[in-house]
């Protein structure tokens, strides 16, 4: 899985003890895609239990995925792969980031999602890269 790097953040909220609220955004490489970068941005949490990685972070995220470079695929692509996935609570929440192929239209779809349910649905966005046709995207066969 791809590994986050932070370029950016901006606080939110002002703290007396510990960090500020922010948000983050953070840069991931596509790591079987060559010349692809997402960008998400996020909500942390801050205080004392964030600083001591108690804190929930908010489940709503933002993406931007885009060609950054010459598109390659040194492997076939599966259908649907979790691209990235990091805890955001001690418990039971994640953010995750999945790609998912859309072969008619030689598109790659990036969806960011938590896990947690917030009142019945989670909270998610999208982002499309479109890939050139003269480079079709190999899919996994089955």
């Amino acid at each position: 899985r791809a590994p986050a790097e932070q370029i950016g953040a901006v606080d939110t909220v002002s703290k007396s003890i510990g960090p500020n609220h922010k948000v983050v955004v953070e840069a991931y490489d596509d790591p079987a895609v060559t010349g692809v970068t997402c960008h998400v941005s996020r909500a942390k949490s801050g205080g004392i239990s964030g600083a001591v990685g108690l804190a929930e972070d908010p489940s709503g995220a933002s993406i931007s995925c885009r060609q950054v470079g010459p598109i390659a695929f040194p492997q076939p692509l599966p259908q649907q792969q979790e691209v990235f996935s990091e805890r955001t609570s001690i418990l039971f929440k994640r953010l995750r980031i999945v790609r998912i192929v859309d072969a008619r239209r030689n598109a790659l779809v990036y969806l960011t999602y938590s896990d947690k349910l917030i009142e019945g649905s989670p909270k998610n966005s999208i982002t499309t890269v479109p890939v050139d046709r003269a480079t079709p995207i190999p899919l996994i066969k089955r």
